[in-house]
């Protein structure tokens, strides 16, 4: 079995040292391969050591600057350290090396919404759902982002799809609940989706207070 196998093998038993090791021998062993260095950068980012696993996602970038895996892991690095410009243009990077996956769009959506450039992160938010339809949480943030820019129609589609799948989805209810009360005049939708909201999820104190306020308008 050669090292990087070794390593993840380590990896999945949860023996860290053995994995880290197990990937050095296979960076010694391979220097020009960036493989070993993109899961050292994992692992150490999965430590929380910031500083090291950065180290080893640019050594792998400078081997192969289209190495995907290697840009992504690097993008999730600077995006948990809140260094969302970095981290669009990391990820930007990542799916114009031929990273095709809802996940990395999504995170270049996210980044750039964190940095005041919704707009921006429309299409990418948009092109994450259509590749991963299925995933619930994309397409919440996609339904949250077409309200805030007060795309209301395309919004309460993409809500109440996440609600046909999920019910129980305190977050969905309580965005449409919050889009019918500011974009229609159907004051009992509103009430019902902000109520379940809090029902769901009693310590959702905004989705209480909006309720209340427009039970006493």
């Amino acid at each position: 079995m050669e090292y990087n196998e070794i390593g993840i093998k380590a990896l999945q038993e949860g023996a860290y040292e053995k994995a880290i090791e197990a990937f050095m021998k296979a960076a010694e062993e391979e220097p020009d391969n960036p493989v070993g260095y993109i899961n050292l950068g994992n692992v150490f980012a999965s430590a929380g050591d910031t500083e090291r696993a950065e180290r080893f996602f640019q050594k792998a970038i400078s081997l192969d600057e289209n190495a995907g895996s290697a840009l992504y892991g690097l993008g999730n690095l600077y995006y948990s350290n809140e260094r969302f410009e970095e981290a669009a243009i990391v990820y930007e990077k990542a799916i114009r090396a031929g990273l095709n996956e809802a996940d990395a769009f999504f995170m270049l959506g996210k980044s750039l919404k964190q940095s005041d450039k919704s707009k921006l992160a429309l299409p990418y938010f948009q092109r994450a759902a259509e590749l991963a339809p299925d995933d619930l949480e994309i397409r919440l943030a996609f339904g949250i982002l077409l309200a805030e820019m007060e795309l209301f129609e395309e919004a309460r589609k993409e809500l109440s799809l996440v609600l046909e799948k999920d019910d129980e989805n305190a977050d969905a209810h309580y965005n449409l609940g919050v889009l019918y009360a500011v974009s229609t005049d159907r004051k009992d939708d509103a009430l019902f989706h902000l109520e379940k909201a809090f029902t769901i999820e009693p310590e959702h104190t905004q989705a209480r207070y909006i309720y209340d306020m427009i039970k006493l308008a």
